[in-house]
């Protein structure tokens, strides 16, 4: 490993307990100036929790921090921040009401004469980051009013405006496409050239591999392996995180499926950011009973908003859609829900939970309406149903009384399945169902994917990762600019065949997920 010489931070014996759970076991760690340390490991392993001990969001229950050699105590994030010490965090923490410049300076507004705000220098700043990750958003623009790819830029501009000597990168790239993806790269590198200290979290391994100096793995509270870039590989990051071959996780998929449970014909929909344009564009597919079909594509390719609308939350311009035979036109969300057809959408956090709600209640709030007899709720029959749906995804919990926010992003994940689940459903759309969880978690996630297919479900999932497209699909359609471009047989074609059809360079970094080919 790198001299001790190039310790700029270092964690000794940190431990940290929740009640009853400890979350890090006495956990030694250190960042090296001028590097990228990448951190590896399951949902719940506690790269999170030592992320936010070092960056003040939380504080240890016991250990001690250390910057250049000397004993440090973080009171909070203000704090780090005011000693270089900046993290971009997994799940973003944006105000969605206010603009991008002020999104950037919350809580740190540059002032003249201690009193007025320049917003002109802020302006100035915000467009040169913006320039500088290559994101040409206008600073006034309403955070709220972009797409989840762009919210996560400010985020990073948020934390590159601090000029930190430690960066914390959790998840940076988790709703980013591949072009973004080389952007923050480049950036990287030029922050370590300037002896910039980056830690980086990332579930897209080979990703991750392609960024890393050097590489821990946690596991259970623990930290188990170390190593520099030269003595790991993609096998003994899966085999020190899970404990299996990355062989292991793909799951079994139907070969012979039924009839066809969806079929859209021709169907055009507005881009909802920009009416003018059109985000699907004369787009005909159909999903057969038993069948798992992927939507492939690069960011801006129509599968989000293609989801959305079948899901009933945003309108089809033109076009035909089919549930089983029955034409769906102006049906509600709630309505398509009752018919047998549920989203799962990209956005967990904003979209998929309720946050002040219990699992329970997340979980039989889409099938509420099933457990009420007149104006009573019938408690036990909820509680029993939820009991079963927590129990047949395993999901990780004290129980349904447990905080949703409790839950690490894997299982929450798994509670929205849990709750789409609950209405009984003919077909299941999931938008990027593996956003932000761990190698584990998605082969238990696409472990459910394929069982529900198994029992006659039709399963539209939408991926921009090359590996899940190829290892747990029977059909993989690829869209650019809102239309069909091309469409495999996952048995028949590889990463590359993919890549050049979506109109992704094959020289760009590829994000992997331990599950493909």
């Amino acid at each position: 490993m790198t001299d001790v010489d190039d310790v700029v931070m270092r964690a000794i014996g940190i431990t940290k307990s929740y009640g009853a759970t400890r979350a890090l076991k006495g956990v030694d760690f250190s960042i090296r100036k001028g590097t990228v340390t990448v951190l590896f490991g399951e949902n719940g392993a506690g790269k999170s929790t030592l992320m936010k001990i070092l960056s003040g969001v939380e504080t240890p229950t016991s250990g001690t921090l250390e910057l250049d050699g000397q004993p440090l105590q973080l009171r909070d994030t203000v704090d780090a921040a005011s000693r270089g010490i900046a993290i971009i965090h997994q799940e973003l923490s944006l105000a969605p009401n206010l603009n991008v410049r002020d999104n950037i300076y919350m809580g740190r507004e540059e002032v003249r004469g201690g009193v007025i705000i320049d917003y002109g220098a802020e302006n100035a700043t915000t467009v040169r980051l913006m320039e500088r990750l290559e994101e040409r958003l206008d600073p006034k623009t309403l955070v709220g009013d972009l797409r989840l790819g762009q919210q996560q830029i400010v985020e990073i501009a948020r934390a590159l405006a601090g000029n930190a000597r430690v960066l914390i990168m959790d998840e940076p790239t988790s709703a980013l496409s591949g072009t973004e993806v080389e952007v923050l790269f480049r950036l990287i590198r030029e922050l370590t050239a300037e002896n910039v200290a980056i830690v980086y979290i990332s579930h897209h391994l080979e990703e991750a591999l392609e960024i890393a100096d050097h590489a821990v793995v946690f596991r259970d509270g623990d930290l188990v392996a170390l190593g520099d870039r030269n003595e790991i590989d993609l096998g003994w990051v899966i085999s020190n995180m899970v404990g299996r071959d990355v062989g292991d996780l793909s799951p079994d998929l139907l070969e012979e499926f039924g009839e066809p449970v969806l079929s859209l014909k021709n169907i055009v929909i507005a881009d909802p950011s920009n009416p003018a344009r059109l985000a699907v564009d004369d787009l005909s597919i159909e999903v057969r009973a038993g069948e798992i079909v992927c939507l492939y594509g690069l960011m801006g390719a129509g599968r989000t908003e293609l989801l959305e609308a079948l899901a009933g939350r945003i309108p089809i311009q033109s076009g035909t859609v089919e549930l089983k035979g029955r034409v769906l036109d102006r049906e509600s969300v709630a309505e398509r829900i009752a018919l047998g057809l549920a989203l799962v959408p990209e956005d967990r956090q904003r979209d998929g939970l309720v946050q002040t709600m219990t699992v329970g209640e997340n979980a039989s709030l889409a099938n509420l309406l099933a457990f009420v007899k007149g104006i009573v709720l019938n408690r036990r029959g909820e509680r029993a149903s939820i009991d079963k749906a927590v129990s047949d995804v395993k999901v990780k919990t004290s129980g349904p009384s447990a905080a949703i926010s409790s839950l690490s992003g894997g299982n929450q994940q798994k509670v929205v399945i849990s709750k789409i689940l609950m209405t009984e459903p003919e077909v299941i759309l999931l938008d990027e169902p593996s956003r932000g969880i761990d190698v584990g978690a998605k082969a238990e996630i696409f472990g459910l994917m394929a069982r529900e297919a198994k029992r006659g479900l039709g399963v539209l999932f939408a991926t921009s990762e090359v590996g899940e497209a190829l290892g747990v699909s029977n059909r993989v359609i690829v869209l650019s600019k809102g239309r069909i471009v091309a469409e495999f047989d996952p048995k028949h074609t590889d990463r590359e065949g993919l890549m050049v059809a979506s109109g992704e360079s094959t020289d760009a970094v590829e994000p992997e997920n331990g599950l493909g080919k």
